[in-house]
């Protein structure tokens, strides 16, 4: 069972990845091929109603780290279902719970399936109207250290996952990005492909097109597309891509 952090950690504090990245100096360009990647099964307008925005009915989305991956999670939301999808290594779960949401009581609940012919679970927890959705725990075979980063959707905001990779002198990671472009914030989970070093998760700040961490640009977002070049203040370049998936 794996308890992930509801702590933000700094992306550039993370360790390995990302250290002495303090003093930016940014370099941000654009994959004009790669700009041309369209997410032809996701949404562009929000699935979640009015009436739940400020609840904990509604719909969840978010992204995972320990593998690569995204969950979406549908909570009574024009009906008493209570589902979820989890997508890893592009393998999709689905996933139920029986727990029905108590107006005006923070709303936590396990959320079971079958993955990889082994039983799954992950447990959920929300506050009374939406506030602070995060994963209290996972029960994922083969996923031992399996880190969420999860945004409510409401019916103004729609809210977008990206996955990606990060390549840091060479050395490569992944790196998964969760956007809601109308409210300007977005955030992520990093980890290095080295299994000794933990994911880091944390938020930052949309202008225009530029996705802003600690006050430096760390990438561009271009339709489904993430990218961004920039070099820490070792002069080493650090490269972000993402694709939305959700």
């Amino acid at each position: 069972m794996k308890t992930s952090q509801k702590k933000t950690i700094a992306l550039l504090a993370f360790p390995v990845l990302f250290a002495g990245m303090l003093a930016l100096i940014p370099s941000c360009s654009k994959d004009d091929d790669s700009a041309a990647y369209v997410c032809a099964t996701c949404n562009s307008t929000p699935n979640a109603l009015a009436a739940n925005d400020a609840s904990a009915k509604g719909i969840y989305k978010g992204i995972l780290v320990g593998s690569t991956g995204t969950i979406s999670i549908n909570i009574q939301n024009g009906s008493d279902l209570i589902t979820a999808t989890m997508v890893i290594d592009a393998d999709s779960v689905a996933l139920t719970s029986t727990v029905s949401v108590v107006n005006g009581e923070t709303y936590i609940a396990p959320f079971t399936g079958i993955y990889n012919g082994s039983p799954v679970s992950v447990t959920f927890e929300v506050g009374p109207t939406g506030d602070d959705p995060f994963m209290v725990s996972s029960d994922i075979p083969g996923h031992p250290n399996m880190v969420f980063k999860l945004y409510k959707e409401t019916s103004t905001s729609l809210i977008e996952a990206f996955q990606g990779m990060v390549t840091n002198q060479g050395e490569p990671g992944t790196f998964n990005f969760i956007v809601a472009r109308s409210l300007n914030v977005w955030g992520y989970v990093v980890q290095s492909d080295d299994p000794s070093e933990p994911a880091s998760t944390g938020n930052g700040t949309i202008s225009g097109n530029d996705l802003i961490e600690d006050g430096h640009t760390i990438g561009t977002i271009n339709g489904d597309v993430i990218h961004g070049s920039f070099q820490d203040n070792n002069s080493h370049t650090i490269v972000i891509d993402g694709h939305r998936t959700l």
